[in-house]
């Protein structure tokens, strides 16, 4: 770990142009029209109150949405709010690998309570295809080992399950599992499974 110190993202707010920000393609949030409205009526009149979360890449020089798709597409879709903005938006730039990234999307999602589900167990599919474990998944998506196994049945990949022991039981245990502490870094898909904590299963 660094030993620089934090500081938070939102102490570095940036205006950007709105032609640099592109979504993601994995975002598991979805708004209906009227809440889409509401949300128009509130930046219509409050104004931005809250910057985008977005991920910049220097080799394209352009921003990836993390969070904030929507205030993003309120923007691209009505000409008044762009023009009264002068085509830029507030963005809190995160600097994080890919996984960390979906992962951080989700939590900002789960934290306000909406998602899609079937969205969701796309993002599993995908947090799998580039290595990371169920434990991974557990621990920085905040989800009990029932809602993945459940997400990768949407899915129907039978390669989804193959890091899942059917013939064991899950065991909680804190930090580690089997004397091997949780890790950061991109798991085997073979490998055993740390502990999940356990929490309802939700959507």
């Amino acid at each position: 770990m660094s030993n620089e110190e934090f500081v938070s993202p939102a102490y570095g707010v940036r205006p950007v142009p709105f032609e640099k920000i592109v979504p993601n393609t994995y975002n598991p949030n979805s708004v209906a029209p009227p809440e889409m409205k509401l949300l128009y009526d509130s930046i219509r009149e409050d104004g931005y109150t809250m910057p985008i979360v977005c991920y910049y890449s220097k080799a394209q020089d352009i921003y990836v949405i993390v969070d904030g798709f929507h205030r993003w597409r309120i923007m691209r879709d009505y000409p008044d709010i762009y023009q009264r903005e002068k085509g830029m938006m507030p963005v809190s730039v995160i600097d994080k690998p890919l996984s960390n990234r979906m992962a951080s999307t989700v939590r900002h999602n789960r934290a306000r309570g909406s998602h899609s589900v079937d969205l969701m167990s796309n993002i599993v599919k995908e947090l799998h295809e580039i290595g990371r474990s169920d434990a991974w998944i557990s621990r920085h998506l905040g989800m009990d080992r029932d809602e993945i196994l459940r997400l990768k049945q949407i899915t129907g990949l039978a390669a989804l399950f193959r890091d899942v022991n059917f013939g064991q039981a899950w065991r909680p245990s804190g930090e580690e599992y089997d004397g091997e502490e949780l890790s950061d870094e991109p798991e085997s898909l073979d490998d055993g499974e740390d502990e999940l904590t356990d929490r309802e299963f939700t959507y």
